[in-house]
């Protein structure tokens, strides 16, 4: 827990307590120009860090119409994790999207897992440990095998080998997958066991629902919840949440939980400067109305916010040539704004201008990482804070863009 002070904690790690708590955001100290932002709790919920920091406004970014933030909801005891996770889709990926063993190997895998883990140590992840998101479908359960391997070489005293690093296990969120042929509560709690033995843990994390049940686990997302509930209630997992719930499953979701006398912990959807659908869809006002933390995917919309992809140069590699290639050219103001505040701010790279402004909000943004090297720079978007000013410019720039198109389970 956070210890009290004159001063409110800036924002920083993710909570659980008995009653399974939400994945929840501290209120944090008033935003300046050097405030880092901190740790977030799963358990505590409050205000954004969306607030005013006037006095040293650069006049290049003046104010702009930024909204208050809301109101905190009651508070309650729970888990810490860092503000900002990193996922692991790409990691072992067998469907050929990221190009696993063509362009990256397990050994990259490794090498991001390490560099975790070294910065964690080192205190350059807020709360001092790592984030991991995974889930059983990623890489049809190999990301979590390695997941679970590299842990446990760790644990076996191969740290040396890693680089030294000494951080307590990563926080671990994996997902239940509600395919066509999952109708039943029994199957979540089989699931989740399936999980923690892949990832070698007596207990997950996080364990959250991945997108609503459709087609014949239409009529099972009632059933779902429960499982969720069967699964805190068991041990098996220390807070349950869900991803890609419109406004109105959080909202039942959050209700079927509290039923049992648990909590929401949390709604994992696409959020991003390009993406900005739960904005306005009413899924943020849904998830800060019932407590649960907003967790983002995609926060770099897939490596198009990194910088890396420029008019006339290589286009992403694999599927996301065709869904993002077309917009290279549309966002270069916008990749030039980010590129013109992170050298004011001392070298910050594109992909950390456009987390940082994520972690701003309250909001937990877990983007990709294959290698060491991305692990590097996006742990390079913790440990400071945008000012209003440059928060507002992006804003403003972003919503000149037109949004790529979101997951067709929003709508489902």
């Amino acid at each position: 827990m956070l210890a009290s002070s004159a001063r409110p904690p800036a924002r920083g790690a993710v909570v659980a307590s008995r009653r399974k708590p939400a994945v929840r955001v501290v209120a944090a100290a008033a935003a300046t120009d050097s405030a880092a932002i901190g740790t977030v709790q799963l358990g505590k919920t409050g205000a954004s860090n969306r607030r005013s920091a006037r006095r040293r406004r650069p006049a290049l970014f003046p104010p702009a119409h930024s909204p208050p933030p809301p109101p905190p909801p009651p508070q309650k005891a729970g888990l810490e994790s860092p503000p900002l996770g990193f996922g692991a889709w790409s990691w072992g990926d067998r469907s050929n999207y990221w190009g696993y063993q063509k362009t990256y190997q397990k050994a990259d895998n490794s090498a991001a897992y390490t560099a975790l883990q070294r910065l964690a140590a080192q205190g350059k992840i807020p709360g001092g440990r790592a984030f991991i998101d995974t889930a059983e479908v990623y890489g049809y359960g190999l990301s979590e095998t390695f997941i679970g391997e590299f842990m446990r070489e760790e644990e076996e005293g191969k740290a040396a080998a890693r680089g030294g690093a000494i951080a307590p296990r990563p926080f671990i969120c994996t997902k239940f997958a509600p395919l066509p042929w999952r109708v039943s509560r029994g199957q979540v709690t089989s699931a989740a066991k399936a999980s923690a033995e892949r990832l070698g843990v007596s207990q997950i994390d996080l364990y959250i629902q991945h997108w609503p049940g459709f087609l014949t686990s239409g009529l099972s997302n009632a059933a779902f919840a429960e499982g969720l509930a069967d699964v805190a209630e068991a041990g098996i997992a220390r807070a349950v949440g869900a991803s890609n719930f419109n406004a109105r499953r959080v909202r039942e979701a959050a209700d079927a939980l509290e039923r049992r006398g648990l909590s929401l912990s949390s709604n994992q959807v696409q959020y991003s400067l390009l993406y900005r659908a739960p904005e306005s869809n009413g899924v943020l006002e849904a998830c800060r109305e019932r407590g649960a933390t907003l967790v983002a995917y995609s926060p770099l919309t897939q490596g198009l916010l990194t910088g890396a992809y420029r008019p006339g140069g290589p286009l992403p590699s694999g599927p996301r040539a065709a869904l993002y290639g077309g917009k290279i050219k549309e966002i270069s103001t916008l990749l030039d704004l980010m590129k013109q505040i992170g050298d004011a701010r001392g070298g910050k790279t594109p992909a950390q201008v456009a987390l940082n402004w994520i972690m701003k909000q309250g909001i937990v943004p877990i983007p990709g990482a294959k290698n060491a090297r991305q692990v590097e720079d996006l742990v390079g978007a913790c440990g400071w804070c945008l000012d209003d000013g440059e928060w507002d410019a992006l804003d403003a720039e972003s919503r000149r863009v037109k949004p790529p198109l979101g997951a067709p389970f929003e709508n489902w």
